[in-house]
């Protein structure tokens, strides 16, 4: 990184354009825009295969921590630092959790076109919010009628951090609204997905196969946009932003926001930023005793999709299974102080 800004800094005092390579130039990577449509397409089996999984596998969200469990009962381990944690012993305050719960939901702003102009606080309203792989995936290629991009035909250019050539202010088209696109977004986001009808015991399981290979193919696919696409991660708060720089809007509310004046700092954004893993402890017998405190260093942990698609009937992956500890065997209490 170091080398690559002192050449560009050299290139700058020069007057020599960066040489900028697709997707830097706003020009599309043809070899990735399949991918894209891949990504989108197992986005949508994704979510409205956990819908339909939400009335097979119970979900809970302790009402005063982020925390998460996939199981017929709550768990009973001590780790909850909510509010009014002391008095309860650090026990949860489980209650019946949603589609948000297993999938985070991460947002970023749509933009027409993400070389012109910058999102501003005073503007952020005149934009819209959608999943931030859903934006990932319209910039990469996909056409969606109601969220038109700006498609170049000729590159950007650049000298240093300034932009010399970038063609014109287009004004945005406006979106192409009807029955079924009302419909696409419902499979698209998962606030409109918060319950879906409920299979019959006999497909539950390949559902539960379908939905866990949905899951690891888009993670797959994002990884490999990402690889070209700039995709920027606030490094105090958890917002987001799909294009080649941030966003200008004021409302980081993390560490010590008041000495930004409340704007973020944006960083190159990783895998687990887009789509947070959201770690759940596994439980071995989900017809068994709830998970305790005394037992935990036994216990593994996953994230909460292949936890729930796991106990749904799904076979495990193996790059989930030294973190599940499915080798292990769950001792009782009394064994418990016996083991090394």
């Amino acid at each position: 990184m170091l080398q690559d800004s002192r050449r560009d800094k050299r290139l700058a005092q020069m007057r020599i354009e960066k040489p900028l390579e697709a997707p830097k130039n706003g020009l599309l990577v043809p070899e990735l825009v399949p991918v894209a449509y891949d990504v989108l397409h197992n986005w949508k089996v994704l979510i409205r295969g956990l819908s339909q999984l939400l009335n097979v596998v119970t979900v809970y969200g302790c009402r005063k921590c982020p925390q998460v469990h996939v199981g017929p009962v709550g768990h009973q381990i001590q780790d909850c630092y909510g509010s009014g944690s002391q008095r309860r012993n650090s026990h949860h305050s489980w209650a019946r959790g949603s589609i948000n719960d297993v999938l985070i939901p991460i947002e970023s702003y749509h933009l027409f076109d993400p070389f012109g102009r910058r999102v501003k606080h005073e503007t952020r309203f005149d934009y819209d919010r959608i999943p931030a792989i859903v934006e990932l995936c319209i910039q990469a290629g996909v056409d969606l009628p109601q969220y038109p991009s700006r498609r170049r035909t000729s590159p950007v250019r650049m000298i240093g951090k300034k932009v010399i050539g970038r063609g014109e202010f287009v004004d945005e088209p406006k979106p192409h609204w009807s029955e079924d696109c009302v419909s696409l977004l419902a499979e698209l986001d998962t606030f409109s997905n918060q319950q879906g009808q409920s299979p019959s015991p006999s497909n539950v399981k390949d559902l539960a196969e379908r939905t866990l290979k949905a899951y690891l193919n888009v993670r797959r696919g994002v990884e490999q946009l990402m690889s070209k696409y700039t995709v920027k991660a606030c490094g105090y708060c958890s917002e987001v932003h799909v294009g080649p720089w941030g966003h200008n809007v004021k409302l980081c509310g993390a560490f010590k926001h008041q000495w930004r004046d409340g704007k973020h700092g944006w960083q190159d954004a990783v895998i687990d930023e887009i789509i947070p893993p959201n770690y759940v402890w596994h439980v071995p017998d989900p017809s068994g005793p709830p998970l305790r405190s005394s037992l935990r260093s036994f216990y593994g942990k996953a994230p909460a999709v292949v936890e729930l698609c796991v106990q749904a009937g799904a076979a495990i992956p193996d790059e989930y299974r030294p973190m599940m500890r499915t080798d292990i065997v769950v001792p009782d209490c009394k064994e418990a102080r016996w083991a090394a």
